[in-house]
């Protein structure tokens, strides 16, 4: 599977090959096709702010957004398999963190894995869908090597 990353920010250093290797990470153990992409994209707050406002009609920034394209399996042979984009607002991470008690780079780490589990169908609209959703997100995130920064 290819993972790709777009740093449009300029608010924080992250390190994007951990990024990257986070969510290659969760392709292996979700079992995602090998030919499906997938899309990381580090935007600022005031993208993150239109974004939010724009597809999920609510004010302000926030953490990441998970814009799903095609379900493992959905794509034709001759059309590409795109997972989707998860998008990461590394600003609004870092203030989430400090509140939290964690480093930045483990917040994203963090993200990541709930963008891409959101990318496949998980979520937390519910008391029982959330106990799964964070159960394995807190999986994924235990099968990780230490950041090498924070």
């Amino acid at each position: 599977m290819a993972v790709f990353l777009s740093d449009e920010q300029t608010d924080e250093v992250v390190d994007l090959e951990d990024l990257v290797a986070v969510a290659q990470h969760v392709v292996l153990q979700e079992r995602i096709p090998a030919d499906m992409e997938v899309a990381l994209l580090l935007v600022d707050l005031a993208t993150m702010t239109g974004l939010n406002a724009q597809h999920m009609g609510q004010d302000g920034a926030t953490d990441v957004l998970a814009f799903p394209i095609d379900e493992p399996g959905e794509s034709t042979p001759d059309a590409p398999a795109l997972l989707g984009d998860v998008v990461l607002c590394p600003a609004y991470a870092r203030d989430q963190a400090a509140r939290l008690g964690r480093g930045l780079q483990d917040e994203l780490r963090m993200l990541t894995v709930h963008g891409m589990l959101h990318l496949l169908g998980m979520d937390h609209d519910s008391p029982e869908r959330e106990r799964v959703m964070f159960t394995r997100t807190d999986e994924l995130l235990a099968g990780l090597g230490p950041t090498g920064s924070s």
